[in-house]
Order: structure tokens, then C-alpha cells, then sequence
């Protein structure tokens, strides 16, 4: 497992999908990963630590786990499969740990609410994570991709080659 950190939340001008960047701890690995419109707001505000007049479904989520006793370890980005990502919430519950499977922007925004670590198998970085080439500013995949693979990802590689990835590490703070 390789720790992460979300490095920002992006809009697609292609489809005005949401993408959450994130970055592996201490290297230059970035993982996209597209998410809802309602996940990257509930993902962004609390990064930005706005507060909201009432509980959105991550806080409430979050409290139910703590009124039962349990709390999230970690969460992990943990397959990739047919362009979809899966994630898992690790909770733990009377000294065991219960994975409990969830989509990832769900881990995400549940993550960030009770500052729990974010990791992503090595697998899944192998298959969807990218580099920014420092000579030319633009992505480039992790390993080399068959071409079978990359035509069935093809839209995701659209995506991934339109965005800016000119500001990455001028310490933007993350927003939608």
C-alpha cells in the first residue's frame, strides 16, 4: 500500500466530470480518480474547513461510526476494474479491523472528516497512475500500458492528457 494525499479536486472541460488528484506522500505519482459533482463539494469543503449549517451525509456517516463505538484506520483505493474504481473503508471495531467496501469518493470525503491516512494498492497505481514528464509538463502512465488496455481506457487517457498540470506543485490548496 502507498499512502496518498489529495493534491486537488479538478472540473473536466471535456464533460464537466469532477476528478480528485492524488499524489503519492514524498514522490511524484499521481493518481486520478473521476467523482460526483455532490463528492467533490462534500470532499472541498471540508478541505476548506467550511462550515455548514447541518450535517452532510459524510459527517453523519462519520458519527454513526463513532456513536458505535468503531473508527476508520485508513481507507485504500484498492482495484481498478473496467474503468471503475473500488475503495475500502478500514474501521476498527473492538480491537479488530472490519473492511467495509465503498466507492472512493465516499472513502475520500469520510476520510478527510476524521483525518484518516488514504492509500492506494500498488496495483491500481500501476494501472491508472501517471507522472508529469519535467520537461514537458504533460502526463505520462507509471508503466507501460498494453494496447489493449489503453484503447479501453481511452476516455480516462483523453481526460488525463487534456488537464493543466502546470500547477501541481505551486502548493494550490484544493477546491472544486
Amino acid at each position: 500500500m502507498v499512502e496518498m494525499t489529495i493534491e486537488s479536486i479538478r472540473v473536466s472541460m471535456l464533460n464537466y466530470q469532477r476528478v480528485v488528484i492524488l499524489k503519492e506522500k514524498g514522490a511524484e505519482r499521481y493518481l486520478p480518480i473521476w467523482i460526483g459533482p455532490a463528492e467533490a463539494d462534500a470532499i472541498a469543503i471540508k478541505l476548506q474547513e467550511v462550515t455548514v449549517p447541518r450535517p452532510l451525509t459524510h459527517d453523519l456517516l462519520s458519527s454513526v461510526i463513532n456513536a458505535l463505538g468503531a473508527s476508520v484506520n485508513s481507507i485504500i483505493v484498492c482495484d481498478l476494474k473496467n474503468d471503475t474504481f473500488f475503495a475500502k473503508i478500514i474501521l476498527a471495531v473492538n480491537g479488530r479491523n472490519i473492511e467495509v467496501d465503498s466507492r472512493p469518493s465516499d472513502a475520500i470525503a469520510l476520510a478527510v472528516r476524521v483525518k484518516a491516512p488514504i492509500f492506494a494498492d500498488e496495483a491500481v497505481l500501476n494501472k491508472a497512475g501517471i507522472i508529469i514528464d519535467p520537461e514537458t509538463g504533460k502526463p505520462a502512465p507509471v508503466q507501460e500500458i498494453p494496447p489493449e488496455e489503453i484503447e479501453r481506457m481511452s476516455a480516462f487517457r483523453e481526460f488525463i492528457e487534456s488537464l493543466d498540470l502546470s500547477d501541481f506543485d505551486k502548493g494550490n490548496k484544493p477546491g472544486p
